[in-house]
């Protein structure tokens, strides 16, 4: 929820009990597609919606996704200059997103998870009792029921939002998530990888584009060389309690900014292993400026 008080700005998460208080500059309200990559190479595109505050100098303050109604009537109440960026290009919209201002948050409007400590187990044993349907189905020719029933169970946790019982209706994640994990984990330590596990985080195959790739899709390529407008370094950068990784070409051009935790050791071993030059250090707020409002592309 938004209220005002003159110029400053309060919101309170109902779900959460988080209140927040600043005095932005002006509001940003934002539409934007972030791409997906099949394997085959087509795009394809999630939306996402929300308002921003942001400072004197463009850095979001505070991010609340999700849609926002009567937004020129209470920031004209406010007195808050708004900006309507709903039809702006979606690579501009993300890269302002990515720009966080120091003491930086983001308000979902959504409850803490309940009764956690049982889910997890829960779980399991819904994996577990998936595989055994699966493979009763399985061993009676009945593949095309099993297909049917898991295709509907996870419409089903869709509309109940109950994603995390996930397993019951494929129960090869049980096996799998684990497995994916340790390889990645294992990819990191070679340098093949650079990231946590289910991103974002940075890949390569041997003759391929750069990929940015978050959860199981890849949501951004870059071509590597000296020509500007290619990757040819990675820079992991400190600036007031901020922290984050630009690609940038050879001129110094951001080409895509993640903001996040980032592992020097990790980006060492995988700049090395691709031919990329790596910087770590502080950055100045100019430097952080200059960098985040004029990189290309951003995964906010």
């Amino acid at each position: 929820m938004l209220t005002s008080d003159g110029p400053i700005l309060a919101v309170a998460d109902k779900a959460t009990g988080h209140s927040v208080r600043l005095e932005p500059a002006r509001l940003y309200h934002y539409s934007y597609d972030r791409p997906l990559v099949a394997d085959a190479g087509r795009r394809k595109a999630q939306s996402v919606k929300g308002v921003a505050a942001l400072d004197a100098d463009g850095l979001v303050m505070l991010d609340l996704p999700g849609e926002w109604r009567d937004l020129p009537d209470f920031a004209g109440r406010a007195g808050i200059p708004l900006v309507d960026a709903r039809g702006q290009d979606s690579e501009r919209v993300r890269a302002l997103l990515a720009s966080r201002a120091p003491g930086w948050q983001r308000v979902r409007g959504l409850p803490e998870p309940s009764l956690a400590g049982w889910r997890k187990p829960v779980a399991i044993g819904a994996g577990v009792a998936g595989l055994g349907v699966m493979a009763y189905l399985a061993s009676s020719g009945m593949w095309g029921a099993w297909y049917g029933l898991s295709s509907l169970g996870r419409m089903l946790l869709d509309l109940l939002d109950a994603k995390w019982l996930v397993m019951a209706f494929s129960p090869a994640l049980l096996v799998l998530r684990p497995v994916l994990a340790r390889t990645h984990r294992w990819q990191v330590k070679r340098g093949a990888a650079l990231g946590p596990v289910g991103g974002p985080c940075l890949s390569r195959k041997p003759g391929k584009k750069l990929q940015v790739i978050h959860g199981n899709e890849v949501i951004a390529q870059l071509r590597t060389g000296e020509v500007p407008g290619r990757a040819f370094s990675l820079l992991i950068y400190r600036y007031d309690d901020l922290t984050g990784l630009f690609i940038l070409d050879r001129t110094g051009c951001a080409l895509h900014h993640l903001p996040g935790r980032w592992s020097a050791e990790d980006a060492e071993r995988f700049a090395k292993r691709h031919g990329l030059l790596l910087a770590v250090h502080r950055v100045t707020r100019e430097e952080y400026v200059q960098l985040t409002t004029t990189s290309k592309e951003a995964t906010p």
